[in-house]
């Protein structure tokens, strides 16, 4: 059974992860995607463009056809994606846009040429690539930015944040396996795009030493003494003893990995092109995300009249926008205070329709109860007779009763009164026929 973690390891690991998670937000993030069709070559290409971005940008984002730029924008604020690397293609030619979010600029890049990371690797007679390599960011190279030109330094400064800065005085040597150089043509304006492996070797050795500290040991099995291989380095090709120069030798102020490299020792930094390798040109600049004013255009130059003429333009559409705008704002709040008052009113009449209901069945005529007593009264008196009797009384005799009898014709026939022992001896009396002893 392990031991338990201690207070103060809880605590480290904390910090550690607090210091990661805040680290981890301020460097820049991007999407590299693509628009509309590209065909297979240029999909390559941006899975390529992704690689080099790696490890801060999205590795696995899925493209459909239905998405449009508002929704990669959408979803840029929440993640903290600081640019985008947007790639299209049009039967002429291949373009490359670079925005910055979320209010731009946006800079429109042709691609002249390109070659992926399979055709660069598979020419090289050696190379050097591996996984490990993509855990850090590259080491940003930027060389001839340096003219006048706001085009040239927008440029510069947008290829700069779109990698994380790096603080000589802190970093280590071993997270640099990768660097990226631009390098900017002035007489044709074009920028060559390069992607490099670093390796770090130990120089003031003769070529058999230098294969001793390799990993892999070489095969001595033709060799007599081992003094052959320090001192002639038979058997060795011309790519294990690549010649070093004053071009590539430094001094190390770090311990770097790998065998011989020791700090305050003289070392050769060695690149292996890995690729994607692309030659792109700059088209023009815009405000915002594509949507803005053109502040540079390579292939179209404009006085300044023409260009306070195009803003005079724009701001008239703008304003023509707005007012439109306006108007609708305010037709939609007519029409909603009208579906209000409609409401209102609709709900007071169905209020005072149910309370006039209510009374009519509360409240009853004083005048038709009076009526309908009288009726129920004669209605006993025609029974009575009857019964006493034994004959229907005349049609005048009881005028009460006919009048009920003709306006309420539905109404059930009424019931034979069940007499009192006083009144069936009376009814006896006045109809001895039809006393149940007549006879005996």
């Amino acid at each position: 059974m392990g031991k338990s973690k201690t207070k103060n390891q809880k605590k480290a690991r904390a910090t550690a992860n607090h210091v990661a998670v805040e680290t981890y937000g301020a460097v820049p993030h991007s999407f590299v995607f693509h628009r509309g069709q590209i065909g297979k070559n240029v999909g390559q290409l941006v899975l390529d463009v992704r690689r080099v971005l790696e490890p801060y940008t999205a590795e696995s984002l899925k493209v459909k056809k239905k998405n449009v730029l508002k929704d990669f924008v959408a979803i840029a604020g929440p993640l903290g994606v600081t640019h985008f690397v947007i790639f299209s293609k049009t039967p002429s030619s291949i373009n490359m846009r670079l925005a910055r979010l979320p209010k731009g600029p946006t800079l429109h890049f042709k691609v002249l040429k390109y070659s992926l990371i399979k055709d660069v690797v598979s020419s090289l007679k050696k190379h050097r690539m591996h996984e490990q390599q993509f855990t850090h960011h590259p080491l940003l190279i930027l060389n001839n930015f340096g003219s006048d030109g706001m085009h040239i330094k927008l440029m510069a400064t947008m290829f700069q944040n779109m990698f994380p800065s790096i603080n000589v005085h802190k970093v280590s040597l071993n997270n640099i396996k990768r660097c990226v150089l631009l390098n900017y043509n002035q007489e044709s304006q074009e920028i060559e795009f390069r992607h490099y492996s670093l390796k770090v070797v130990p120089v003031g050795m003769s070529r058999g030493v230098k294969k001793l500290m390799q990993e892999k040991f070489p095969n001595m099995s033709k060799f007599e003494d081992i003094s052959e291989l320090l001192m002639k380095g038979a058997n060795l090709s011309e790519s294990e003893a690549e010649q070093d120069g004053e071009h590539n030798i430094t001094e190390l102020p770090q311990v770097y990995s790998g065998r011989g490299n020791m700090a305050s020792q003289q070392s050769a930094v060695r690149l292996t092109e890995i690729g994607p390798r692309m030659t792109l040109q700059l088209t023009k600049i815009q405000e915002g995300m594509g949507e803005g004013n053109v502040l540079y255009h390579a292939m179209i130059s404009k006085t300044e009249e023409e260009i306070q003429e195009l803003l005079n333009r724009k701001e008239a559409q703008l304003k023509v926008k707005e007012d439109r705008r306006k108007k609708q704002a305010q037709n939609v709040a007519l029409k909603k205070e009208k579906q209000e008052e409609h409401k209102k009113k609709s709900l007071e009449g169905i209020k005072r329709k149910r309370a006039e209901a209510e009374e009519d069945s509360e409240v009853e005529d004083p005048g038709m109860q009076d009526d309908q007593a009288a009726a129920v009264e004669s209605d006993d008196e025609v029974e009575y007779y009857r019964q006493a009797v034994g004959e229907e009384p005349d049609e005048d005799m009881f005028p009460s009763a006919k009048k009920r009898k003709g306006s309420e014709k539905s109404h059930s026939p009424a019931k034979k009164r069940k007499l009192s022992p006083e009144s069936s001896s009376i009814m006896q009396l006045l109809n001895p026929e039809r006393s149940p002893t007549h006879g005996i």
